[in-house]
């Protein structure tokens, strides 16, 4: 028994961060409940992955864990085309929002670096451009993120970071995104699904596709323009969806939604380990529902028949 156990902590935990919650000593919060709290929203999945909304954690005991821990953060995010336009609000609300007080490092894909703007980072928060081709389709440059991401982590990442997260650049940070959404595998509802039944997701419905989800498959619609995780699982998560990508191009096959489809798919069968609920990602041409009391990430309103090259 005691080998099966060496066995299991060499192949899964070496060259993992360390996952114990170790609170110091003398902090002092509000007596947390299980019997008081939010009723107007479901906190966890069937799998019992953690579903964060506010009000549901205390940022002060999660930051103070973390914060011993010195963990480092990897951001991508892809500025091609036009799109270079949204990545100076994106920065600089990042800069205000995300991981605050942490150590980050943000990856910009861009095939224009030239207009990179310059904005000015936190001690230990690093700006570092990618040079990547320009595309004339821009379900060329949705597909190739997973590519990149998962060369990024191979090439780049392995051993120097221990999250990464993954967010479209048409999107601005309006106040906190920090340690409440760390864990192995996070997952971001989708704000315009969300209390929708699951055969109106627009999941890809052809059997011919590996992206494939039958009518009654699929817990919720997610994102495609914010995930994360620990570094492996995220590389994980790239490299098949980019591998069912690229073997569905090769019969002319393109999912509905493309590396959005994919994901759906993977997460499907591998279940995030936290989800985020829509605060994390919602669309500023939306009216905020009852339930989301803070927008915390939203996509801008945008014409997408300007920016986008076909």
């Amino acid at each position: 028994m005691s080998g099966m156990l060496c066995r299991f902590v060499d192949e899964n935990l070496i060259g993992s961060p360390d996952l114990h919650l170790v609170a110091p000593d003398g902090l002092k919060y509000p007596q947390p409940s299980i019997t008081h709290g939010r009723t107007d929203i479901v906190s966890l999945t069937p799998w019992l992955a953690p579903i964060v909304w506010e009000g549901t954690f205390n940022p002060v005991i999660l930051d103070s864990i973390y914060q011993k821990k010195n963990i480092s953060i990897a951001a991508t995010v892809f500025a091609v085309g036009k799109y270079i336009m949204f990545l100076k609000n994106f920065l600089e609300t990042a800069e205000q929002h995300f991981f605050v007080g942490f150590r980050v490092n943000v990856y910009v894909f861009t095939d224009r670096p030239k207009e990179v703007p310059e904005v000015k980072m936190a001690a230990g928060r690093e700006l570092i451009v990618r040079s990547v081709p320009s595309s004339k389709r821009w379900q060329e440059i949705s597909a190739r993120r997973m590519e990149l991401i998962q060369t990024l982590i191979e090439e780049t990442l392995l051993n120097n970071v221990d999250y990464i997260f993954c967010l479209d650049v048409d999107s601005k940070f309006h106040s906190r995104w920090g340690t409440e959404s760390l864990e192995r595998l996070v997952a971001v509802i989708h704000p315009g699904y969300y209390q929708d039944d699951r055969n109106k997701f627009p999941y890809e419905r052809r059997p011919s596709s590996r992206a494939y989800l039958a009518p009654g498959e699929g817990d919720f619609y997610y994102c495609g323009g914010a995930f994360g995780g620990l570094l492996m699982e995220v590389h994980q998560l790239a490299k098949t969806c980019r591998k069912n990508f690229e073997d569905d191009a090769k019969e002319n096959i393109e999912a509905a939604w493309q590396e959005e489809s994919h994901l759906n798919r993977y997460m499907w069968t591998n279940k995030p380990s936290k989800v985020l609920s829509p605060e994390y990602l919602w669309q500023d041409f939306k009216p905020r529902n009852p339930e989301i009391h803070t927008v915390r990430f939203s996509g801008v309103i945008k014409n997408y028949a300007e920016i986008r090259p076909n």
